[in-house]
Order: C-alpha cells, then structure tokens, then sequence
C-alpha cells in the first residue's frame, strides 16, 4: 500500500508561506495493556501561536507496533480527530517522517496524500539515516541522508540543544518545512504544535483509561 500510495505524493508545491493561516499538530497516546488510543489535533494561529481550536479521538488499536508502518497505528484516529475540527487544519504538522522513510512514504506522507493537506515530519531522532552534527546555533541545519539521497534535514531549533529531523510529507517544499519549525519551536526544541498536541492526547488518555 505503501508503495502504491507514494506515487500520488506532491513534491513541487511550495506549501502555505511560515507565519500565515493556520497550523495544526497532531499526535496519538496509547493503553496498549487496554487497546486504547486516543488522538489530538491543536490547531495554531500560525502568526501568534495562540490556539485556536483542539480535537480529540478515542479508538481502539487495530494494527500491532512496526517499524516503518507507524501510520496503519495511528492514521484511523488521526482523521477522527480532523474531522471533529470546525476549521480547515491548515498545515498539519506530524511527530513523526514523511520522506525520511525506507519507502519514502511515512506518517506525514501517508496523512498528506489521505487528506489532501500540506503536512511536515518533525521527528525527534533520525530514524535509520545519518547527518552530520549542525552548527550550535538555532537555525543551523544538515543533510538527513540514506546514503546520498537527501530525505530531510536536521534542524537546530536551540542553541547547543539537540536537533530535530524535519521531512516533508506532501504539497509542501523542505526549505519550508523547515521555516515553519523554526516558527513553531521558540521556547522549546520541538514545535509548540507538537507539544500542545502530545499533552492533550495524554490528558485525554488518562481520562479514557481512569
């Protein structure tokens, strides 16, 4: 599926410009002593970082814990959780790969081509690929590599703090990708949407299993 799928990933659009519109963060928690998952869409004023409306979704896990086939886990309570926005999500941002993919084709690709929204990867390791250390400071960035094809990069969003791995997923141009990240992460090495979005997905979890 996955192979089939990637074909209809858009490459050559530049995605919505860094500050403007609206920008959602996904995420998902997981019961798996009790099958529970519970998805969390934030969506952002992408100028003020304020939030401007959050959704939630309670599911029951269908589909085991494999590397590579993270979104057959996590997608079906995903679009739960879209669909129960009252606003178009904007640019979904996933805590999770895009291109920076064994098959080219991860969480924020395969959401992307499902939905039809421009949607970024940033990721809190590289996966199986390899960079060389960015500069310390923020913004500084590196090649994500798997061998000499570059999938993604690792971006410096703090000072002397580790970096994240930004990939695009679809209708979006790395260059931005990685604009918008630097945008979303101020205060914090992850994006402010990715962090909103795993609170309240935990939040939502302990509810859901109390």
């Amino acid at each position: 599926m996955q192979d089939r799928l990637r074909d209809r990933v858009i490459l050559d659009e530049a995605g919505p410009e860094p500050g403007t519109g609206l920008v959602t963060g996904v995420d998902v928690a997981y019961d798996d002593e009790k099958d529970v998952v519970v998805a969390a869409a934030v969506v952002l004023d992408a100028a003020t970082l304020e939030t401007v409306e959050e959704a939630t979704a309670v599911g029951t896990i269908a589909f085991p814990y494999v590397p590579g086939l993270l979104a057959f886990r996590e997608i079906p309570t995903v679009l739960e959780a879209l669909e129960e926005l009252s606003v178009d999500p904007g640019l979904v941002v996933c805590d999770g790969y895009g291109l920076a993919h064994p098959r080219r084709f991860g969480l924020a690709s395969h959401l992307g081509v499902l939905t039809g929204l421009p949607v970024i990867g940033v990721g809190k390791n590289p996966f199986t690929f390899t960079y060389e250390a960015p500069g310390p400071r923020r913004g500084d960035s590196s090649p994500l590599l798997d061998g000499d094809e570059v999938v993604g990069r690792a971006l410096r969003t703090r000072e002397n703090t580790s970096p994240v791995f930004v990939s695009v997923g679809h209708r979006i141009s790395l260059d931005n990708a990685c604009a918008h990240t630097l945008r979303l992460a101020g205060r914090y090495r992850q994006p402010e949407s990715t962090r909103r979005a795993d609170a309240l997905c935990r939040q939502t979890l302990r509810e859901a299993t109390a």
